[in-house]
């Protein structure tokens, strides 16, 4: 078996952020939170990261993350574009906004021959987070044909939530073994003093969210045969779910789990990490993350330079 590779989804162009916010510094050094991602995949043990982007952004990509990180790790590009879609297939007219979560995956399908990790490329997990996810994925076998055994990484609510505005999160049910039962996709989600609240349309009401929940922040890890999975049901999503919103249609990965979950075809393992995730959803939320980082390498969790 091949050892895990880490794909990291950073095809989004940060709408909200207002700009390519996957490589804005972070510290004085330059450093940018993907950077912080692929410091602790390697120190967990990942020796391959795939970077899944537009074709268009290839290029500040190579310059400024993946050359610099390349004598550290091997590095592959994957490009997630509207046109990579099932043979027969067309994109709806009018169609710009990509594809989604699951589809950014399936872009790697090429360059992954083993078990894989997924996370966000604007998301800091914390190193426990990718040790725990890297032991699961070297210590568990792919069997194919049989139930594929899966993991994620699970936060709780409160500690994945801005000040500056609203999120999305995959909502996470749990059976008392630790394994996942259900999740769902909330793509609004607010705080609310010392609670939480959602939305699902469009803000004409809100019903209250525990801040104790349990949620993905989309770092999961997967066998190879899980790729398989995500073609399929991409291409069932292209087929049946597109006609009916043809331009904002999205394809979730944690959708897709879900759909193998309810058919009793995948067993998801929610491991936990005590590390504090945060992130640049928006820009005001970057100087608490500057801050954060600081107190980290004061730390000495990280070095002033990482590479």
């Amino acid at each position: 078996m091949d050892r895990p590779a880490l794909i990291i989804m950073a095809a989004g162009m940060g709408s909200r952020y207002g700009g390519l916010k996957q490589i804005d510094p972070v510290d004085r050094e330059g450093n940018k939170i993907i950077d912080f991602s692929i410091y602790d995949a390697i120190q967990a043990g990942f020796k391959k990261v795939v970077f899944a982007i537009k074709k268009e952004n290839e290029q500040d990509f190579r310059t400024l993350i993946g050359d610099v990180v390349k004598d550290h790790i091997d590095v592959e590009y994957a490009f997630q574009e509207l046109t990579d879609i099932p043979a027969g297939e067309s994109v709806p007219e009018g169609r710009v906004k990509p594809w989604g979560t699951a589809h950014a995956v399936r872009s790697a399908r090429k360059v992954i021959n083993g078990p894989f990790a997924v996370i966000n490329a604007d998301d800091f997990y914390g190193r426990e987070a990718f040790k725990v996810i890297y032991d699961f994925l070297a210590e568990t076998p792919d069997q194919a044909g049989s139930v594929i055994k899966a993991a994620m990484v699970g936060y709780r609510l409160k500690n994945t939530l801005t000040e500056n505005g609203f999120v999305s999160r995959g909502l996470c049910s749990t059976d008392e073994n630790g394994h996942l039962t259900d999740i769902v996709e909330l793509t609004h989600i607010e705080k609310r003093g010392s609670g939480a609240v959602y939305t699902e349309d469009g803000g004409a009401s809100y019903k209250d969210i525990s801040p104790e929940s349990i949620v993905s922040m989309n770092m999961w890890g997967f066998p190879a045969s899980f790729m398989d999975e995500i073609s399929s049901s991409f291409e069932r999503f292209i087929k049946k779910t597109v006609p009916g919103n043809p331009l904002k249609a999205e394809h979730y990965l944690p959708g897709v789990v879900d759909e193998l979950l309810k058919a009793g075809r995948a067993e998801v393992k929610v491991l936990k990490s005590s590390d504090r995730w945060f992130g640049v959803t928006y820009k005001e939320d970057k100087p608490f993350v500057e801050q954060s980082i600081q107190q980290l390498k004061d730390k000495g969790v990280y070095p002033e330079k990482l590479w």
